[in-house]
This record gives structure tokens, sequence and C-alpha cells, in this order.
């Protein structure tokens, strides 16, 4: 034994686990492997809990749905000493690149260097194994791929032992390279050939134990991150297609209107630099040698338009329509009680990249690459489109520059194939900046209202009835609620209400609790932003529960860890409250908010410090007076197992972000059928004067054996103290979100044509 790695001292002579798992080596000129297919997940039925969350949540469904083809998802040794693995999920900043290598170093015992991680392109055959969203990726995927990875190793050794005809418990593994007796070693990649298989075979393997861990659970910088800091990293605009121009569309005024009639095409056609000039469902699109001559030639161009499906429509009349859609939160209750309505304006569901595609369509076969969150479903429907069989498309999946939820939808590569399909030629089209805030999709605007009912020190009851614009989910969810709808506990619902009961929770002993959602009004463009419903959902919930404490005379934080349904949920409100020195005294006009939020089999709390004060230093978001800002956040995080902290910290850190926007800065303004947003310099998502100097991340030890699901699981809980910080500094709860909305800060930009926000916003970096 080589002593320098503990992991590889009983690697050979035991067996790593007693739990045993089922997989594959596939025949194949190189070692590759799989797991076993396995069954989905049984709810959880041993726990005496009234909470649908506590027996299955959205997380478990997804992961049952996944399950299935997991034995499809291989891991193959390479002959120079690398390992690859072809993710079946979207890198869109989240980390997940970084985390799956994790994975596979562990149970390979190698250099995290040597394993290349790729995006795959759209596989059907994998089902709902190639849907990223709701925090699932590392739930789903965590046993899967150490298993293929384990079988592997298993493998490699079992064939150095047979070419050196010797005993496994003669040989040693450190950092990929098997020694034997004699001093004869080989490295992973003389050994891929040897240990490959000739036939498909199942085999048994036991996975490496929690105390042997050298890689899981330790922090680790991105694997990526060198390329993403000096510009090498490929996002879908920086591909080289051959003959892929630039493209732009001229969109209309309105939410998806439609195009009347164009009166200077000829004219358009004629300008510097374009190629192609079509009218296509959702616009004029425009083809030329750069994205600057796209941009001349939209604004060139002269269009009438059609209504769209929100004409006429403001921010006063979705609110009334919500209004009317509610539903009712019973009789008042014959003991005290605490109530209100709240109001969610749209959001953005912008990502920091571009909305973009690149697709080539010819007469028998199509190529397309973009950040697809949900490529099987864009595979199906753009063969569909084109009327060809789904083997004839090809689509390439890109890493993405930010998503939150819009890359779950595809509606630039379907435009995109629309136009190369029109003018025979390849098309690399991108939608400018207010293209999305306009015609992209929103977080719908919301209503919540809350009643909680007590007598003396006990709480009765808890009632929440949220009403939503309709949230779009087809793009994969809806199909895995279909398909798993016999065997979920919510009985014969909806897509949206199964989405909403599977994802919401009540953590405080509260009574009989119930949450219903009903949704209206289709006109809009929308998308599951991230966390979904949970932030305004959860935001209303801590803002009353800030109420019902102070009427009762208590602590918000004291209250809030007497009525927590569990040690976790405690153990991390006391870690928040205690790294944030809760309840030290602070000037007026400043307070600190403390809020909790479980999900996903994980739970997080959330201390901030805001200063309301008019004197308060920071940059002016709107008439010139400086906003609320956020001086301290400390973020307390158990998800279970986390497989790389760093990783980890960097998403909290984002969602703390998003918190502090969601609830201070972020909206859509909705006038006459449209959105006056048009690029980041008037959608004020959070500045860096408002980012925390003082921030602090806690991951908490690992309670269970596993990963929770925590890509979105801060966003909540950091809308939620910042509100209820709000409150506390200014002395009046706040029921409408974000708190500046009602003043409007930057004169709208015209929208027809649709104008960039700046000379080069969103072409200075492509050519």
């Amino acid at each position: 034994m080589t002593g320098t790695d503990p992991s590889s001292r009983d690697a050979v002579s035991q067996p790593f686990a007693r739990r045993r798992f089922l997989g594959y080596v596939l025949a194949a000129p190189t070692l590759t492997t799989a797991a076993q297919l396995v069954p989905a997940l049984e709810a959880r039925a041993d726990i005496p809990s009234p909470e649908i969350t506590e027996l299955i949540d959205l997380n478990d469904v997804m992961t049952a749905a996944a399950l299935p083809t997991s034995g499809l998802i291989t891991v193959e040794v390479n002959t120079d000493g690398t390992v690859s693995f072809a993710l079946p999920r979207t890198e869109v900043g989240q980390g997940i690149t970084t985390s799956t290598a994790m994975l596979i170093a562990e149970e390979l015992g190698i250099p995290l260097t040597r394993v290349h991680i790729t995006l795959a392109d759209a596989r059907p055959e994998l089902l709902f194994n190639q849907l990223t969203g709701g925090s699932n990726t590392t739930f789903s995927t965590y046993t899967p791929i150490r298993v293929a990875a384990a079988i592997a190793r298993q493998r490699l050794l079992r064939a150095a032992a047979t070419e050196w005809d010797t005993a496994l418990t003669e040989l040693t593994w450190d950092a990929g390279v098997v020694t034997g007796p004699g001093n004869r070693s080989a490295g992973i990649g003389t050994l891929s050939r040897k240990a490959a298989g000739v036939r498909t075979e199942e085999v048994s393997v036991g996975l490496k134990p929690r105390d042997m861990f050298t890689v899981i659970g330790k922090p680790h910088n991105r694997v990526d991150a060198r390329a993403a800091v000096t510009g090498r990293k490929r996002f879908t605009l920086d591909l080289d297609v051959p003959d892929a121009l630039p493209t732009m569309v001229c969109r209309p005024p309105t939410i998806n209107g439609e195009v009347g009639s164009v009166s200077n095409l000829s004219e358009v056609r004629s300008l510097p630099g374009v190629t192609d000039v079509v009218v296509i469902p959702t616009g004029v699109v425009v083809r030329a040698t750069t994205f600057g001559r796209c941009v001349d030639a939209v604004r060139a161009l002269r269009v009438t338009w059609k209504p769209g499906s929100a004409e006429g429509k403001s921010d006063d009349s979705v609110l009334k329509e919500l209004r009317a859609a509610e539903l009712p939160l019973g009789l008042p209750p014959l003991t005290p009680s605490v109530e209100e309505r709240f109001t969610f304006h749209f959001r953005s569901n912008s990502a920091l990249e571009p909305n973009c595609a690149i697709a080539d369509v010819r007469s028998d076969r199509a190529e397309v690459w973009s950040s697809l969150k949900a490529p099987i479903v864009a595979k199906e429907a753009i063969a569909a489109r084109l009327g060809l069989p789904l083997q004839a498309v090809t689509v390439h999946v890109t890493e993405g520059g930010g998503s939150f939820g819009r890359k779950l939808f595809f509606d630039a590569a379907l435009e995109a194939v629309e136009v190369s399909r029109r003018i025979r030629k390849p098309v690399k089209l991108m939608w400018h900046r207010a293209d999305d805030s306009r015609q992209g999709r929103t977080h719908p605007m919301a209503t919540s209202r809350v009643r909680i009912s007590y007598l003396g020190d006990t709480v009765l009851g808890y009632k929440q009835r949220h009403t939503s614009v309709s949230t779009d989910l087809g793009h994969g969810l809806g199909e895995i609620f279909t398909a798993l709808a016999a065997r979920l506990p919510v009985g014969d619902i909806g897509f949206s209400q199964t989405f909403f009961q599977l994802s919401q929770s009540m953590p405080y002993d509260f009574g009989a609790n119930s949450r219903l959602l009903s949704e209206t009004d289709k006109g809009f463009n929308t998308g599951s932003m991230r966390n979904v419903y949970s932030p305004d959902v959860t935001c209303a919930r801590e803002l009353l529960v800030d109420r019902l404490a102070a009427r009762m005379g208590k602590d918000p934080y004291r209250f809030r860890h007497d009525f927590l349904g569990d040690d976790r949920a405690r153990a991390v409100l006391d870690k928040a409250a205690e790294a944030g020195n809760w309840g030290r005294s602070m000037p007026a006009g400043t307070a600190q908010g403390i809020a909790f939020h479980s999900e996903y089999h994980s739970a997080g709390a959330v201390l901030v410090e805001l200063d309301c004060r008019p004197e308060t230093v920071g940059r002016p978001i709107r008439d010139g007076v400086a906003g609320p800002r956020v001086t301290k956040a400390v973020i307390a995080v158990d998800v279970g197992l986390a497989v790389n902290p760093r990783g980890l910290e960097a998403q909290m850190m984002g969602c703390l972000m998003d918190g502090i926007a969601l609830t201070l800065t972020s909206s859509l303004h909705l006038r006459d059928g449209h959105f006056l947003e048009a690029s980041w310099d008037n959608y004020f998502y959070t500045r860096q004067w408002n980012t925390p100097p003082e921030l602090r991340v806690i991951v908490m030890p690992p309670t269970t054996g596993e990963p929770g699901g925590a890509g979105e699981l801060g966003v909540a809980a950091s809308m939620a103290a910042v509100a209820c910080a709000y409150g506390r500094a200014t002395g009046t709860m706040p029921t409408v979100f974000p708190v500046n909305h009602g003043t409007l800060s930057f004169e709208p930009k015209p929208t027809v044509p649709p104008v960039p926000a700046s000379p080069t916003d969103g072409l200075d970096h492509v050519r």
C-alpha cells in the first residue's frame, strides 16, 4: 500500500459498504459502465404528518421519474487515463459539472483534473432524466453516477489482477495507477481496453463509505473557473458554425402581438450587410453580416402590428383579475387572528446571457445548438415543427450564462429553426435585451392572502390562498406529473396545483393548515423563475409570523424557534441567530430580520440587517433618493451531505441577491399590454452597492447521508428576511413587492421598433 491515500487501503481488500448496488459493464472498445435500473422512490409513509411534502415532494417525484433510465448514463475510461462523462443535465452556472466530476473522482480515486464532463445532446430515450430544474440534479444523480464509477474501478482492478495472475488483495490503487507484486504497475488508461466488455453484463458493487471520502464534502474550486474568467468558456454565441450569420427579430410593441404588414421589406433587404429579411409568427427577422447591421435593419423596419394577448392590460387591471379569482379563506374565526393580503408584481425571468440559438436546417435534417434545460421536449417540438422524424434532428446542449428557470423554455431555438427553414441558410439568432424583458418569460404577478388564528399561546390554524397569473409548465415538468399521476398523493388536480402542493410545506406547528393555489389569465409568457412559488408564499407567511409574534408579545426569533417542528429546522435557525448576533441594539431606522424556509429535504435560515434611514449612503435607485440597503447577512443551511461546500456557498450568495432584489427593487411595470422595462439599466436587480459588505454562509454538518436540494433553497428565506427587516425598521409591514414598485424611476424606451438600451448593449462581445 502507498499509504498516501487512506481511501485506497481498504479499497481492494474489503467491500466498501454492506449495501450493494447493481450496474452494468457495457459492450464497448474501452471500459464503459452504468448504474442498474433501480425502483422509484417510495413515499415516506412512516412519518406521522399531514404534510404532503413529508411523504413525497417535487424533488422525490423528479427523482422517481429519472431513475428508470439511469442505466443509460455511462462513465467511460479513456486510453489516455482520463474519464469522460456526458452529463444529461444543463450547466448554467450552478456548478453541476464540478460536483459531478467530484462524484466520479471520489469513486475512481483519481485527480479531479482527469475527469472531463461534457453536456449530453438531447437523448429522447432518457425520458425524464434530461430535465434540469427543481434543485434536482445532484439529488437524483448522486447514487447512479457513483455506482457507474465504482463499477469502473472494480473492473479495472480485476483486469490488472487477471493480467498479472494475482489476487485482488495484492493490488494497490493510487491516483489512477494500479500497482501489483514485483513493482508492476499500470494506469487506468492502459487497463481500459483490457477491462472493457465484449458483451453487456450485470455486476454488483459497493460504494465508498462517507468516512473514507477524500473529495466529496470537501470545498473545491469550479473546474471551469479559469475558462470562465479568461473568456475561453464557450457559450452558444461563441460557437463557429459555418455560414451561421447573426440574426435578430423585430418584435411587436405588445406582448405576443403579430405582424400586420411591412411597408419597406425591399428597402431593408438592400441595406448594407443584410442578407435576408423574412416574416415569421413572432416578428420580422433580419439576417446580416454582424449584429450591429441587424440592429440597424430592425430599426429601419416599418411594421404595422396586430393586437397581442395582453392588449390594453396594466398592473391595475391584472390585480383586479387576481382579486376576483382569489379562493375564499372562509368565515372569520371565532378566536383572535392575524390576516393580510400581499401583492407581488411581474418580475423578469431574463438570464445574463441573451436568449439565443444556432440552427442549420436542411431538407432532410436539422441541427441546433442552444443552452436548453429541457432538450428532449425541444427536440420533439422542433421535429414536429419541421415535419421531420425525431432521429433527423440533432440538438446540442451548450453551457448557459444563467437561467433561473428561463432556459426551461426553447423559444429561441424554435425561432432559429423556423428562420433557417424559410431562408435555407444557417442562422445565429440572438434576442436583444429588450426582447427578453418585454416578450420573454416573466415570473407571474400574484396575490397571497394569509390568515393565522390563535388563542393564548397556541396557534390554532393557518390558511393561505395564493392567486397567480398562470404559470406555464409546458416544458417537461407537466409530463412528469402526468406519467406519475396515479402514484402522487394529491388527487386529480392540474399541473400547477400539483407543483404547488409538492413544493410548499408548513414548517411550523400551526395546527390545521391549508394552502391552495388559484391561477388565472394565460395571456402572458410566464415561467417558473428560481424557487417558483416559494419566494412569494414564504415571504407572505414569514411576515405574518412576525405580526403574530408581536401580537403575542414574543421575540420573532424565539417565536419561530418554539414553533418549528423538527431539530434540523431549529438548528439552522439557531445558528443564523447566533452568528448574526440576533437582538443586538440598532439605531432607529435600521433593523434585523430573520426567516426560515425548507424544501426538498433541506432547511435554511437567513438573518439580515437593513438600513432604511433617509441618509443611507448608496447608489440612488429612484428619484435621487437612496433606497433601503442590506448591510449584513447570515445564511445557515442544512442540505444533508454537501458534495461541494464551496459551490453551495456560491449558490446561497446568489440566492441572497435574488431575495434582496425581489423584496426591494426588481419588477416589471405593465402598461397598455407591454412591459416598460427594456434592459438591466431599468430593471433593478440587486446592485453592487446593495450587496451586504458583511456576508457569511454557514454550511451545517451533514445530518443525512445523501444530498438534499440546494440550488434554490436560499431565495425564499432571503426575500422574507429582508421583508421582515423592512417592516421592523420602518414600523410598517410591507404588503406590495418590490417595495419600490410604485415609483417609476426611468424614462421608458420606445417599443416600435425595439431599440437597444445603449448603442452597444448585448452587441460589443458578439461579432
